[in-house]
């Protein structure tokens, strides 16, 4: 008996399109972190300010990340990145 939930099962860690300010990426890991997200919506940072990270998806929670979190990457998952005035 196969268990099709398991990180070794076939399939797993195919391409799924996230939204990042707008602009589609293809990614295909399952998390993916607060640091990777903003270096994806400001590739030329800059990287010693505090972004504001919000989520939303479909069919799941949506939420906030914060420097140091990650969450679970759900298909035609949406985020907005700005810059905050918060340190």
């Amino acid at each position: 008996m196969s268990n099709e939930h398991s990180e070794n099962a076939p399939g797993h860690n195919k391409p799924v399109e996230i939204v990042i300010n707008g602009q589609p990426y293809t990614v295909t890991q399952q998390q993916i972190s607060y640091e990777e997200i903003v270096r994806m919506a400001f590739p030329e940072g800059p990287f010693d300010i505090t972004y504001s990270v919000d989520y939303a998806t479909e069919h799941g929670p949506d939420g906030t990340l914060t420097k140091g979190q990650s969450t679970k990457i759900h298909k035609e998952m949406s985020f907005n990145v700005i810059k905050s005035n918060r340190s």
